[in-house]
């Protein structure tokens, strides 16, 4: 079969053990990501199976109706918003979900927390400059860890927190805050308590319509001016703006992010990249080695086993 990987921005995933599975198909790797719809149709139109790196292509019904050959779409960890169910099926398209791990995720969102916090990468400019010492950073012991989202990476962080002395306060859903005091953890009585009390907020929620503009900008406005905001989960959690604005406000004080509304940044004017309060990663929760084999080989399996005529892990199974 003819098969695509879209939008491998490293060229990472031919060098995968996992790789060799693909051995006998024709694969094409896609190292651009395509924002011209034409242009990207016109470029997968004889392929018979896409390969997804996570979100960073939408697959639409438009999209959908200029591949008549496409029978399987592979997807690296689960399916969300950026892919529309509905219109895969409309067109015959079988969906195979994959899995994914909380761990790199995890560590990647504690490395922002305390880059933020001790202040480092100001540091290691301020000594490329020839500058010692340029500033003075907090350590995380005895901080108040603030954890939205009670899930598989929400439970590592507050592991994280416990480890290095910190408190741990959690909000979230009424189950995600039983969970957090069946642990041993503190639950927030309200958001606007989480919000007031926390020195360091980090956000681990799935988007969708409820998530979707969660935190807003009088959220962020009761920040303490010392506090920290954390966001490797999705940039649209927080209403678009609002960010900004509060940390120019100066509440909260400083931010780490790994993720924004429209990826990949390449544009070194982007406003976040130039506030010096704010440390930018390129969204690289997951973008580990560890976490690549993982996440390909599982959806290379699910290739191979629906070339064999054994589909796995098939969302939409009523179109097969």
């Amino acid at each position: 079969m003819k098969i695509a990987i879209l939008d491998d921005y490293q060229d990472a995933v031919r060098k995968l053990s996992c790789f060799s599975l693909l051995q006998q198909q024709e694969v094409v790797i896609l190292n651009k990501t395509e924002r011209d719809l034409d242009v990207l149709a016109e470029k997968i139109k004889d392929v018979e199976v896409l390969v997804l790196i996570r979100e960073r292509t939408a697959i639409t019904n438009d999209l959908l109706s200029r591949l008549p050959k496409l029978k399987l779409i592979s997807q690296t960890g689960k399916i969300s918003n950026h892919l529309d169910l509905i219109a895969c099926s409309k067109y015959k398209v079988a969906v195979a979900e994959g899995i994914g791990s909380p761990i790199a995720p995890a560590e990647l969102t504690w490395i922002l927390l305390m880059n933020v916090l001790r202040q480092i990468p100001n540091a290691i400019e301020g000594m490329k400059k020839g500058n010692w010492q340029v500033n003075i950073g907090e350590s995380v012991n005895g901080k108040i860890i603030g954890i939205w989202g009670y899930g598989k990476i929400g439970k590592i962080i507050a592991g994280y927190a416990k480890a290095f002395g910190a408190k741990v306060l959690v909000w979230g859903s009424d189950q995600s805050r039983l969970n957090a005091i069946g642990d041993g953890f503190q639950a927030a009585e309200s958001k606007i308590d989480f919000f007031k009390t926390a020195d360091v907020i980090t956000l681990h929620l799935r988007l969708n319509q409820e998530t979707n503009g969660i935190v807003k900008e009088e959220d962020l406005n009761l920040m303490k001016t010392s506090s920290v905001l954390i966001n490797t989960s999705r940039a649209e959690l927080i209403v678009t703006g609002s960010l900004i604005k509060a940390l120019k406000a100066g509440r909260p004080g400083f931010a780490g992010i790994d993720v924004y509304e429209s990826e990949p940044v390449y544009h070194v004017d982007f406003e976040l990249l130039n506030m010096p309060n704010v440390v930018c990663t390129p969204h690289l929760g997951y973008v580990e080695k560890n976490s690549y084999e993982l996440y390909f080989s599982k959806a290379f399996e699910n290739i191979i086993n629906y070339i064999n005529g054994k589909p796995t892990n098939i969302a939409n199974p009523e179109i097969l």
